[in-house]
């Protein structure tokens, strides 16, 4: 049996400026991958949202996705088979985890059983809370964003900060929804551990404020400085950056609290559901992560929802005019369709 394998670029223009400590933009270029058996038969979608933090862009990822073409992705039959494949051509993280992703979802609708069961993972809730974040902006712009954005329906929310400005914004937002839940992201924005900790003392006594966590505030580079952190942080401290397709928990578990896993880092389904249970195994709290992605990267993602303990999968709703609709929100909870996504 051969299978069509094909990929197709999808511009998104977001609804806000998304801006983090390291970049900023207003349109985001993320590939679709699709397969399907020549003879024709159930069809699988999957997603890439390109990470510019691991060197990826659209360009590179169609070149790879090129290349697992030569290499003879068509030919591929298994799961196994196809992790071989994606190994040996040492496939872009995004990449992979699309192509894994659509593969999967052929597979799960052929045998016509739901990811979760494929995975062999629990099957998710009908309906997920989720974090909403306020990027990095000026603190006087807050109050209509946060308006304009209806953030006080969302339980949780997160913010983007730099060592600049981080201070003014968390008193903005934390004067406009006091004891609102928050996560810190700080994206790797801080370079020692003494400057952030100088940070975390002048936030400690600001009124209203109520921090669930604080996410890679340091480089992933700075390991020794994490184990000095995490017994001082007024607040537990999560690893993103520092947590990819690879990680030697061990270590991670004498640097953090907890770990956000995104499917998009991890490169694909299987590795991701790895990652959580090691996660979970090394007494760490678990967190679901995404990139700007369209509701199908979403839906993937709420996919192994089961096994994590926050969700922060607000990707779809910082593009406009999303194209699918497959994950509704309300009320900050994430509903997604039953079925796996078949896209027009």
């Amino acid at each position: 049996m051969s299978l069509l394998w094909s990929l197709e670029t999808r511009e998104l223009p977001l609804r806000f400026t998304w801006k983090i400590s390291r970049n900023a933009s207003d349109v985001k270029t993320n590939l679709l991958v699709r397969v399907a058996a020549e003879q024709g038969g159930p069809v699988g979608w999957g997603e890439a949202a390109p990470n510019v933090r691991y060197g990826e862009t659209p360009e590179s990822l169609r070149a790879a996705f090129a290349g697992l073409l030569t290499a003879g992705l068509q030919s591929v039959t298994t799961l196994g088979e196809l992790e071989e494949l994606l190994d040996a051509a040492v496939t872009p993280h995004a990449l992979r985890f699309a192509v894994e992703s659509a593969f999967v979802h052929r597979e799960a609708r052929r045998r016509s059983q739901s990811v979760a069961r494929l995975l062999g993972i629990p099957e998710p809730a009908d309906a997920a809370p989720t974090a909403f974040t306020l990027p990095i902006m000026d603190p006087g712009l807050v109050a209509a964003f946060v308006k304009e954005q209806g953030m006080d329906r969302f339980p949780l929310l997160k913010i983007k900060v730099n060592e600049e400005g981080g201070h003014d914004l968390l008193q903005e937002l934390t004067r406009l929804l006091p004891g609102r839940p928050l996560i810190i992201d700080g994206n790797e924005a801080w370079h020692d551990a003494e400057s952030l900790l100088r940070f975390l003392e002048s936030i400690t006594a600001m009124p209203g404020l109520k921090v669930r966590l604080l996410e890679q505030p340091l480089p992933a580079t700075c390991a020794d400085d994490y184990r000095y952190l995490r017994p001082l942080s007024p607040y537990p401290v999560f690893a993103d950056e520092s947590v990819t397709d690879e990680a030697d928990f061990a270590d991670i578990a004498r640097q953090f609290h907890g770990v956000n896993m995104k499917l998009m880092k991890a490169g694909g389904y299987r590795n991701g559901v790895r990652l959580l249970q090691q996660t979970r195994a090394h007494g760490l709290q678990t967190m679901l992560g995404c990139m700007v992605e369209t509701s199908l990267g979403i839906w993937s993602a709420l996919q192994v929802s089961g096994l994590a303990e926050v969700c922060d999968l607000d990707g779809f709703l910082v593009v406009r005019d999303e194209p699918f609709g497959l994950v509704r929100e309300a009320g900050g909870l994430l509903t997604a369709q039953p079925a796996i996504p078949v896209l027009r």
